[in-house]
């Protein structure tokens, strides 16, 4: 058996876990990130039969990004037979190789690897050291005997697989080599080697290995000094605790001989509360998460400190105050970032065996209660499982933000993660533990083989809204409801996070959770985003499920972004009669930070507008006496915002006034000439015609003084280009074989009769899908008016068996340069029934060119709610009989759909304008549940109406 196939051997030499810290006097540390020597080979072997002739890589680095192999995109599947521990015979191996300087040999010298996949064998001066294997897991050796005065060399071996790779199969991109920070670290003998700080009220105790002078700061306040062995005990009087609010930090320093180590402390208090709530410091905090994993689209698993805290800063932005570290720990700075900037952090270790789940032909399922084949089961498995826990746990132990710890991702249940659970608590009382295998596989509180092994919290993934509920109203329960992973945030979306909130807001036992995920996963190839699939020697991919970001793979923003911030704003307003109820959310804030400006607009025109600093503690609400206008033409609201101190919209949420709406009395004259021809019925006035064919009922030719508006004559149309979160209902709605969907991509249009009777036009008609009865049988009624308006009326009935549709409008499609246009409604991006509450009521301008959103996958986009008034630029308006949707853009549903990358979208010749009775929401279902009724176009009978001018 080779060395790293070996589960007695999974580690060599390696130093004990420490509290990650980097000593910081003049010489200590020396980074060896940079140009090294490479060489890569296709399978592994020994040292002696290397024949080098060296290449140049950059550490940290993928090597699958530096030119060496392709990258390989998986989920639950693993890349290679499910034989463990054994991993295939040609096993790729990079070596690398460097130079370095040691000035002192009186010191003592350790190499610390903070990140190596899948495993390194270490030498010095050609001389073996030592193996390590837990890719995220950092790695130290004590190279202190092997180093002489002078020049020496580091050789690294990394193989591509070994034992560990089985606990490690997470949904990510496969990246391999030396991808985080490697750096040595020359230390006095006799040096402090771990250190554990904890804090109770407003205590802090210290216990480390060694003996130093230590001196408590806050700020550059010095608060006490001591010299201690082992440990040591501070008192701060009336401290200032930390919350992810107000990250308030204190600060230790070691000294020994000439080195220097810092160490930040928070006071801070996690617990359970006897309403089953989350405690930050006695007070009762919800989790409005994200889950993150360490990813950049040129750079893979590799993070510069700047980029690091980039993705935080942003997270903050979008109203963020928690964090899983799906599913590994992090980048150490990542942690330390997290204290400083205020983040409530679950740290999870370096596991996840998903690809269990399909190790036989057909989904095997979390079966490893019953099934030892599982490494959870085996006790030969345990110290590999075991170990990842301690290593993570005593790296981390004194981050303040950190309020749990987590035994991995989607790896079932069984006796080894008792034992990790049963491990952290031994070590740690004072943070929660999180397992959601456990709740997978059966009721936290009755699985187990003591208290002591069972989680803190119930945890699931993509339950529904209902299920949540459900849970809450069971008094049984005793547990915090924790959805690790909820609104799968793929493509369009995620569009039901709102109704998440309303819920988790309404119980205290459910906690919150974090949304699945942080950013897209892409390897950017000359320009354009690629995923799984997209390389040469994938044997198994999962295609652009890694495109599933609430921000895309550039940082950049989408609606599902601008979302999440509005559902997770720490300020809530309610509309009583006149008076607006303003409450603060903030846990430990108050609004007196803030500029609370509201603004009451008419018809898009503000008519009041008053920004004041109120005095209003967390979890408080105020009342505003309004003045409300007494009518309006299109709609009244007050738009209420909470600003920083540098101006950033931290907050806003615009609620309808109960302003009545009276529209503009007109007599309209049906004095029009009517041409009723074999095939066609024209009817015309001064400097307009329309032409409505009688064999589709469909609008055929729309002239305004002498000039063609349509290049194709108008469709009724129940299609739009599928967005991720509609993958698994494709089928049900397009052509895929005989045997299953609508066909509704597929669509033919018949009229049965189509009739003039004075100004007004009747058609009865029908569309199909191919292959398909009649999905909707309806009457239009068009009747057109002397001043150049048409009036379109549609009734009809949808087919009982059908199942809900996406969509149903008309679609106009216009000259290219006819693209520019102002609306009414919903503004300014793009939103639909089930992810508006970023958008507001209002007045704007776009083109179809700034609607579109570039997906990695081309889909549906560009949608607009509750409209009112559409004019195009020189060219149509539409105006509401109540409201409409719509969408304007130079793609169709079709153009999207064949479209897999983006630059495989080709633009149409022409400008799309949909002009929508209703849109189904975009939920969350690529992984999360069903789209929520509410939000599906699932009604039956259709009445709708607008106006052509």
């Amino acid at each position: 058996m080779r060395k790293y196939e070996n589960l007695l051997q999974i580690q060599e030499n390696r130093e004990p876990q420490r509290a990650y810290y980097i000593p910081e006097n003049h010489g200590a540390y020396t980074l060896l990130n940079g140009e090294w020597n490479f060489k890569y080979y296709k399978r592994d072997f020994d040292q002696e039969e290397m024949q080098v002739q060296w290449e140049k890589i950059t550490v940290p680095s993928c090597w699958q990004l530096c030119g060496y192999e392709n990258p390989n995109y998986a989920n639950t599947c693993y890349p290679y037979p499910v034989d463990p521990p054994y991993v295939p015979a040609e096993n790729p191996m990079g070596v690398y190789m460097r130079k370095f300087e040691v000035k002192d040999t009186e010191r003592k010298h350790y190499i610390v690897f903070e990140g190596v996949s899948s495993c390194v064998e270490l030498y010095i001066n050609d001389e073996y050291v030592g193996y390590s294997q837990g890719s995220h897991l950092q790695a130290e050796f004590d190279i202190s005997g092997y180093v002489k005065l002078g020049e020496n060399t580091v050789t690294a071996k990394v193989r591509k697989w070994c034992s560990g790779s089985y606990l490690e199969d997470q949904d990510f991109f496969r990246f391999n080599g030396i991808f985080r920070d490697v750096y040595l670290l020359s230390r006095p003998a006799g040096h402090i080697k771990d250190i554990k700080i904890t804090t109770e009220e407003n205590n802090i105790c210290v216990a480390f290995d060694g003996e130093a002078d230590i001196t408590l700061k806050d700020g550059e306040r010095i608060l006490a000094e001591k010299s201690a062995k082992g440990e040591a005990g501070f008192t701060v009087e009336n401290p200032t605790l930390w919350n992810a609010e107000k990250p308030y930090l204190y600060t230790l320093v070691f000294r020994y001989m000439d080195e220097v180590i810092t160490q930040k402390v928070g006071f801070v208090k996690y617990e359970i509360g006897q309403n089953c709530d989350f405690l930050v410091n006695g007070v009762s905090v919800k989790l409005k998460g994200v889950n993150h994993h360490d990813t950049h689209p040129e750079n893979g698993w590799c993070m510069t400190e700047e980029e690091i805290k980039e993705d935080l800063l942003l997270m903050k932005k979008l109203n963020i105050n928690a964090i899983r570290t799906s599913h590994y720990p992090p980048h150490p700075k990542f942690l330390d970032m997290c204290d400083e900037l205020g983040f409530y952090v679950m740290l999870e270790t370096d596991l996840e065996t998903h690809g269990f789940t399909n190790r036989e032909a057909g989904f095997c399922g979390y079966d490893s209660v019953d099934n030892d084949i599982w490494p959870c089961n085996r006790p030969e498995w345990r110290e590999s499982y075991v170990e990842r826990m301690e290593r993570a746990y005593n790296r981390d132990k004194n981050h303040a933000s950190i309020y749990s710890w987590s035994t991995g991702n989607e790896s079932s249940h069984g006796d080894n993660h008792y034992e990790m659970i049963k491990y952290i608590k031994s070590v740690d009382s004072m943070r929660l533990v999180h397992c959601e295998d456990a709740s997978r596989v059966g009721d936290t509180e009755a699985i187990g083989m003591g208290f002591e092994e069972r989680p803190d919290l119930y945890s699931r993934m993509y339950t529904s809204v209902e299920e949540i509920e459900e849970y809450a109203k069971d008094d049984n329960r005793k547990k915090p409801y924790y959805l690790c992973e909820y609104a799968h945030a793929m493509g369009n979306g995620p569009g039901d996070v709102w109704d998440y909130w309303e819920v988790i807001y309404k119980y205290p036992k459910l906690i919150g959770g974090c949304i699945w995920e942080w950013r897209d996963h892409t390897v950017m190839v000359d320009g354009v985003p690629k995923y799984g699939g997209d390389f040469e020697g994938e044997l198994t991919h999962d295609a652009n499920f890694c495109s599933d970001g609430l921000v895309f793979a550039d940082m950049g923003l989408k609606a599902g972004s601008y979302e999440a911030k509005a559902v997770y704003q720490y300020m809530d307003c309610q509309l009583e009669g006149t008076v607006l109820k303003v409450t603060n959310l903030y846990d430990f804030t108050d609004f007196n930070e803030y500029t609370f400006t509201y603004s009451i607009e008419a018809d898009g025109e503000c008519i009041e507008k008053k920004e004041e600093k109120y005095n209003l503690a967390p979890k408080q609400t105020m009342e505003i006496k309004l003045n409300i206008p007494k009518s309006c033409r299109l709609g009244a609201y007050v738009t209420c915002t909470l600003t920083d101190n540098i101006g950033y919209e931290v907050a806003m949420k615009q609620l309808k006034l109960p302003t009545e709406c009276v529209q503009e009395k007109r007599e309209l004259s049906p004095d029009v000439r009517v041409e009723d021809k074999a095939n066609y019925i024209v009817i015309s006035g001064d400097a307009f015609a329309y032409t409505i064919a009688k064999h589709t009922g469909m609008i055929e030719s729309i002239v305004k003084d002498g000039k063609e508006q349509l290049t194709a004559p108008v469709e009724l149309t129940v299609w739009r280009a599928p967005i991720d979160n509609e993958r698994g209902l494709k089928q049900k709605w397009e052509w895929h074989n005989v045997w299953e969907g609508e066909n509704v991509d597929r669509l033919f249009i018949k009229a049965y009769s189509c009739e003039a009777c004075g100004n007004t036009v009747i058609v009865d008609g029908s569309i199909s899908g191919v292959a398909r009865t009649p999905l909707f049988r309806y009457k239009i009624k068009y009747s057109v008016y002397a001043n150049g308006e048409m009036k379109i009326e549609l009734t009809g009935d949808i087919k009982e068996n059908c199942i809900w549709l996406q969509r149903m409008g008309f679609e106009f499609k216009t000259p290219y340069h006819k693209d520019k246009f102002t609306y009414f409604g919903m503004g300014d991006m793009e939103n639909y029934r089930d992810m508006c509450h970023h958008a507001k009521m209002g007045r704007y301008e776009s083109d179809a060119d700034r609607e579109y959103v570039n997906y990695i996958m081309p889909q549906e986009h560009g949608n607009h709610i509750m409209t009112k008034e559409l004019k195009m630029k020189d060219g149509l308006e539409f105006i509401a009989e109540s409201e409409f949707e719509f969408n304007v853009s130079h793609y169709t549903a079709k153009l999207l759909k064949e479209a897999m990358h983006q630059d495989e979208l080709k633009k149409a010749d022409f400008t799309n304008i949909r002009i929508d009775y209703k849109n189904s929401g975009v939920g969350s279902n690529s992984c999360g549940p069903d789209l929520i009724e509410k939000y599906r176009f699932a009604e039956k009978h259709i009445e709708f109406g607008f106006t052509v001018k």
